[in-house]
């Protein structure tokens, strides 16, 4: 699924998708569900996940500064701090909504 929008406003990233479907992802979820290796870390051939160091956040790691997208299957933001290696694809963008979604929100 296509977002047909996408607008960061206030502490929010807003994604209305080409189905109908609205999300809301906080900036603070979004930034640290960042799919990058120096965030996330990354997997050997042998399915060893090798995870960097906790890495402290600042007030800055959650401003959003830009939201380029890339090609048609990702948007790469940069942060307040520098931070701008995650590439964010559609389908990872949907998995932090389904994971920040409350249940209040899902009855509504």
């Amino acid at each position: 699924m296509q977002p047909a929008d996408i607008t960061a406003f206030a502490q929010e990233l807003a994604i209305r998708w080409e189905g109908g479907r609205e999300d809301f992802i906080p900036l603070e979820s979004l930034r640290r569900f960042c799919p990058c290796a120096a965030c996330m870390g990354e997997t050997d051939i042998f399915g060893t996940t090798y995870r960097p160091p906790q890495r402290p956040y600042a007030a800055e790691s959650f401003q959003l500064r830009k939201l380029p997208r890339v090609g048609n299957y990702a948007v790469q933001p940069l942060w307040g701090d520098g931070h701008a290696t995650g590439l964010y694809t559609w389908e990872w963008l949907q998995r932090i909504a389904d994971a920040v979604r409350s249940p209040q929100t899902e009855s509504q």
